[in-house]
């Protein structure tokens, strides 16, 4: 292809990683009206109108966060600023996981997803309140709580921001009302034909009787015959009771045949995310399919909306301690200390989320022709401490720090205030 033509900016230098391209390597990047025009080495200067110096950066698809919560004010203090979790964190593209349900989806289009810089895209909640106050309130998430036909009608009608549907299979729901729920989520799933994104590991504490006979370490396997090829299990490494890891300390024997079968696996980061039990499960062959960062109201530093809840459980438990601020790059650079290759690491942000989606032909690589959604991190080596919620503590030798992104070709510099300083081992 001939490079003669005048290109409107060019990231020149960097170290692109493309896995959908099989890219890997040192290229330019020339974009023209917000579309990638050329990924190759050595594109003359002179041939662009911006030039980019982006020498020893990271240039990738824009990074795709398959868990975020991000309908702001109407979720209460849960809900974050799309833009300051999107594109001014380094990420093009969103996905809010049961924020909005089927009554709530056109405020989210109109108020949230229409006017962001970012891209935003949800999986619709299957309880009729989504996710209002961040599940704060147990009693509204019952069987009498989910319509399937008007969420499946909602979905179906959405389908263009609508690209999943959020569930809960958790020991404060089942002591609750059983499997009923999760039985019934699974089938908006399949009316929908759209993948169940399913939150293992305890979310509400237990009702004043107790357990009601129900076994956490029978959810799991309970719940997965429910479920179809590319449905999504969340957050493998929580410290919560009911996730991979049993009370024994053991991966639960039924992950591997799921996956065997098709499931997928979203880290969902978030504030329960365990270094000793991700470990244990990383150390018997469970590699996520896509990273979620899963930040919120409740795990980061955000205004607090007048008359909502003072406290919630994750207030003291941030994801890393003592500093109270996270973003999906972050969340790599965590995964990257747990041994995982940055080679590994990148499909699950940038082309196995796309295909999470059903948009594997749209973002999530770096092709001629798509809109130039592009994000660009640095890297520092050292020795860093992270730090998870059970004050385990990893060293981070490399770490990923957003510099900026290109969203269809406008730039956003990585500003967000929710961006964590690096400590120093």
């Amino acid at each position: 292809m001939s490079i003669s033509a005048s290109f409107d900016q060019l990231l020149r230098g960097g170290r692109v990683i493309c896995p959908a391209s099989g890219i890997d390597g040192i290229r330019d990047v020339a974009i023209r009206s917000g579309k990638i025009a050329a990924v190759q080495p050595d594109i003359l200067p002179t041939s662009a109108r911006e030039v980019i110096d982006v020498t020893g950066k990271l240039v990738l698809p824009g990074l795709i966060d398959t868990h975020a919560h991000v309908y702001q004010y109407v979720t209460g203090r849960f809900g974050m600023n799309a833009d300051m979790v999107g594109v001014q964190s380094g990420v093009t593209t969103l996905v809010d996981q049961g924020g909005p349900s089927c009554m709530t989806l056109p405020g989210f289009r109109h108020f949230v997803a229409e006017p962001a810089k970012s891209r935003v895209y949800a999986f619709l909640s299957a309880y009729l309140v989504g996710g209002l106050e961040g599940h704060y309130y147990p009693k509204l998430y019952s069987p009498d709580g989910v319509d399937i036909d008007a969420t499946v009608k909602s979905a179906t009608s959405n389908l263009d921001i609508v690209r999943g549907i959020k569930a809960h299979a958790e020991i404060g729901g089942f002591a609750r009302w059983g499997i009923r729920v999760i039985e019934m989520a699974s089938e908006i799933g399949r009316r929908a034909d759209l993948p169940v994104y399913v939150h293992f590991g305890q979310l509400w504490g237990l009702p004043e009787s107790g357990t009601n006979g129900e076994d956490v370490d029978t959810i799991l396997e309970r719940v997965i015959p429910l479920l179809r090829e590319g449905d999504v299990l969340a957050h493998p490494f929580t410290r919560h009771p009911g996730g991979f890891v049993n009370r024994e300390g053991e991966v639960h024997p039924v992950i591997q045949a799921a996956l065997d079968r098709g499931l997928k696996v979203d880290v969902g980061h978030g504030s329960h995310f365990s270094y000793r039990l991700a470990k244990k499960a990383i150390a018997a062959g469970i590699i996520p399919t896509t990273l979620g960062a899963d930040i919120h109201g409740y795990n980061t530093h955000v205004p607090q909306p007048a008359g909502t809840p003072d406290q919630h459980e994750d207030d003291e438990n941030h994801p890393f301690a003592g500093q109270a601020k996270f973003s999906l790059v972050q969340a790599m650079s965590s995964m990257m200390a747990l041994g995982l290759t940055l080679e590994q690491i990148v499909p699950m942000v940038t082309s196995s989320p796309a295909k999470m989606l059903g948009r594997a032909d749209e973002i999530g690589a770096l092709k001629v022709g798509r809109d130039a959604d592009v994000s660009v991190i640095g890297q520092r080596t050292g020795r860093f401490v992270l730090s998870d919620n059970e004050k385990n503590e990893v060293i981070a030798e490399r770490l990923l720090q957003p510099a900026f992104c290109l969203r269809a070709g406008t730039r956003y510099d990585a500003i967000a205030p929710i961006l964590p300083q690096a400590v120093a081992a």
